[in-house]
Parts: structure tokens; sequence; C-alpha cells
């Protein structure tokens, strides 16, 4: 567990300089440490210049390479991006370093405790955006942070001792947490994600139960009991816990979904909720948790009542981005993983009447568990990025098959083939940086296309 008392006139060596990296770094500085923040990769002078200007002037600043320097450090803050098997990592545990997630050292510096925190393969931003709004509704101050874009850092010693902070948190910064105390936490959904980093899908898990480990008897978390892995999981879990299922039958859970209602039980008390107006099983799945997350932290029931009314969706989540001549165009950006895609096609499938972009960069799980939902609702496939040849050749057969390689010509492509009633649909099952920075940016390039679609249309 990362002690400032015990690290205070050590030198902090925070290790990558994305968003997470700076503000840690800041935050470090403000209380009191010796900061050097090393980024490996060699920074353009634009990109060198924007992150410099939002770096404290007393962080020193390296990139390039990790120089000797970050040894002579007491402690250091690792990006979760960093392999915990990469040389550098390797060789300050050698030397006896502790190595601290960005996460667990933001929150020790941090007066606010009442820390609600959810984890899963998919759906995780949704479900952390509505427990957000939940808890909002209870009157306190919430602040909303984590893997959801916002790092931990730059809200720590924002957060009040009665405020509540809302996570999500990757597996990533799991592995590199040491000691996580969330008082409330869920575990949405477990299927292979991110092997390529955690080299197994047995560490892959090992990480997600980081989020429970240290919990105590009088906290909560909450399980998928539809989930083979989330219910075995559960049986370690040493705090209370909590279940819901969309499939199951209302017996033993916490909630439940009949007759176009989300039942609800906890602590004697039954109620039925109308769910958000969201596509899909998995946003019921999405919203069972957040209310008994909300709930276990002391929301209402009339509290999730007027959050789910109120709820719209998240940004690049089955969003939609408009309609040409009848033609809806739906921002999935964020599926950077196949069962994420899946999950889409389930949601929108209707007739054979999707047009798919799929593609990026390859996260190594295959792609032949979409073919069955691709021959019932796509019309064609279209392919970019650098997993475009994989795509193609483990679907082949299952549909149309166009590559297009790059997003604009896939929108385009598909929007003159479509037919009234179609639908363009980037839901990639793939991550995003072998051609964009991120999967916001994608999906937002995504929406500028069909806005100039939009424009010529109607010019």
């Amino acid at each position: 567990m990362f002690k400032p008392e015990k690290f205070r006139n050590k030198t902090a060596a925070v290790l990558g300089a994305g968003k997470s990296g700076i503000c840690c770094a800041n935050l470090l500085v403000k209380n009191g440490f010796a900061v050097i923040l090393s980024e490996e990769k060699k920074l353009l002078s634009r990109k060198l210049k924007e992150k410099t200007a939002l770096l404290n002037s007393a962080v020193l600043f390296e990139t390039g390479g990790h120089s000797e320097k970050i040894f002579k450090a007491g402690f250091a803050v690792k990006s979760p991006g960093i392999f915990n098997h990469s040389p550098i990592i390797k060789e300050l545990k050698q030397r006896k370093i502790p190595v601290f997630s960005e996460v667990e050292t933001a929150l020790s510096l941090s007066k606010c405790k009442n820390i609600l925190a959810m984890t899963g393969t998919n759906g995780k931003t949704t479900t952390t955006v509505l427990l957000g709004e939940i808890m909002r509704m209870t009157g306190g101050k919430v602040r909303v942070c984590g893997n959801i874009g916002t790092p931990v850092s730059q809200i720590a010693d924002k957060a009040g001792k009665n405020d509540c902070i809302v996570m999500e948190i990757s597996s990533y910064q799991l592995e590199d947490s040491s000691y996580f105390h969330p008082r409330i936490s869920g575990i949405l959904n477990i299927t292979p994600d991110h092997i390529d980093h955690h080299r197994s899908m047995e560490n892959y898990i090992k990480a997600k139960t980081k989020i429970f480990t240290d919990q105590e008897p009088g906290d909560y978390c909450i399980f998928n009991h539809a989930d083979a892995f989330c219910l075995e999981m559960s049986k370690n879990c040493p705090s209370g816990k909590l279940f819901f299922s969309s499939s199951s039958t209302w017996k033993g859970l916490n909630a439940a979904f009949e007759n176009g209602k989300i039942l609800v039980n906890f602590k004697s008390v039954k109620k039925s909720i109308a769910p958000p107006k969201l596509p899909g099983t998995h946003n019921i799945e999405n919203a069972m948790a957040a209310a008994l997350m909300a709930l276990a932290a002391g929301a209402k029931f009339c509290d999730v009542e007027a959050a789910f009314a109120g709820f719209k969706g998240v940004e690049h989540r089955i969003e939609e981005a408009g309609t040409i001549k009848e033609i809806r165009f739906i921002n999935d950006s964020k599926a950077t993983n196949v069962d994420s895609t899946l999950i889409a096609l389930k949601a929108l499938g209707r007739t054979r009447n999707i047009w798919l972009i799929l593609g990026g960069l390859d996260k190594g799980s295959p792609y032949a568990p979409l073919a069955p939902f691709i021959r019932n609702y796509v019309k064609a496939v279209l392919t970019i990025g650098s997993a475009a040849h994989k795509i193609e050749k483990e679907l082949k057969g299952t549909s149309a098959i166009m590559s297009s390689k790059t997003l604009k010509k896939a929108v385009e492509t598909a929007y003159k083939k479509a037919s009234r009633g179609d639908v363009i649909l980037l839901s990639p099952a793939c991550a995003s940086f072998d051609q964009f920075s991120d999967f916001e940016d994608r999906g937002r390039q995504f929406k500028q296309i069909v806005s100039s679609l939009k424009k010529i249309c109607h010019s």
C-alpha cells in the first residue's frame, strides 16, 4: 500500500506521460514530493510542448527513454499501459523500488474514502456514468473518474471527506494496485480481452478480482449471476455479495428482469423499476448493477427511478449518429473487443440490414464468434485498419466483405450501397491505435464523416 508519510523525503518516478501520468505528477508535487516524469516515447515538438504546458514547473520531465534518474527514486508510479513484464518494471523491482498504480497513489492523497468502483469487460463506462447520475440524485457531491476519461489524480485532492468518488477501473489499473479498497464494487461480466497485455485469461481474471480482495464484511460487491466467471469469482469475495441477472429467475437474486421491469430486492425491500430507455439486454444488466451499487451506497429507490428516467446513454456506445434518407448511422466505437461488437449486433439486429464496419488494431481474440450474427443481421462487412486481413480470413463466407482500409471510405461505400431502413454500424471489435489516437477520436471522426454526408445531401 502506498503510504505518503513513508515516502515523504523520497523522489517519485512517474512512468508514462499520458493524461493520468501528468495529473499524478502534478498531484505528487502539490503534496511535497520531488517528481521525475519519464516517457519512453520520443515526442514530437508539438506534443512535447502541449504536455509540458500541462505540467507543474517543479516536475522534472524526460522523454525518449527512461534514464538512470528513475532508479534513484524512492518509489515509482506506473502508467497502466506499460506491461508488468517490460524490462523497465523488472529492473525497478529487481532494485527493490516499490511500484504503485496511479489509482492507489491518488486515493492515498485524498480525504474521500467513499469509493464506488465498477469493472467488467463490457458496459462499465455506461454503468459508471449511470451510477454517478443516481448518486447525484441523493444530493451529495459526486466525482466520476478513472478509466472513463478523468484520471483519479485529477480529482483526488478536490474530493471532500463527505463526497462520493464513482470510478470505472480497468484490469490494467487493478493489476497494478497492490491495495485497493472501494466501499462498494461491481463486476459486470468477464469475457476474453486484453490477453496480449495480461498474457493469459487466468491473469486477466486475477486482475479483476483485485476490485474486492481488500474489501471488508461491511462493504458490498455486485456480481452478474449469469456470468460463470463472475459466479466463480464471488466465492472468494470477503464482502457482502449482491447478485443480478437478466436471464435467471427471481429466486435468490437481488435484481432480475420480468415483464419489462427491473425487480430489485435489497434489505428485504422489493421494488419494480422501469429501466432506462436504451437498446439491448446489456443495458438492462448495466442498470441492474448501477441500481444495486447505489442502494448499497445509501441511495433510495426514488433516486434510482429518477436517474433511470432521464438517462440517455454515453457517447460512442451504440450512439445514434444521425439518419440520412432513412439510413441510420450508429457510433459504437467503444466496441474494442469481439464480445462488445456481439452485444451491439444483438441489440440492433432485427433483419439482415446492417453494414458493419470492423477493424483496427487486433487484440489477439478470434473473430469467428461474430459469424452467426453476421449471417443473420449483416448485409456486408467493411474492414479497416491493420486487423483487416485477419478479419477477412476468419469471416470469409459469412457475408459480403469489402476491404475499405480507412473509416472514411468504409462509411462512404456503405452509404452508397445502403437502402432505406438499413443501419451503418461502426462497431470495430478492435483497438483504435493503428489509425486513431483512441476510440473517442475514432468515434468523433465517424460522426464528422456522417455530418459531412448530411451536408452534401442537403446542399
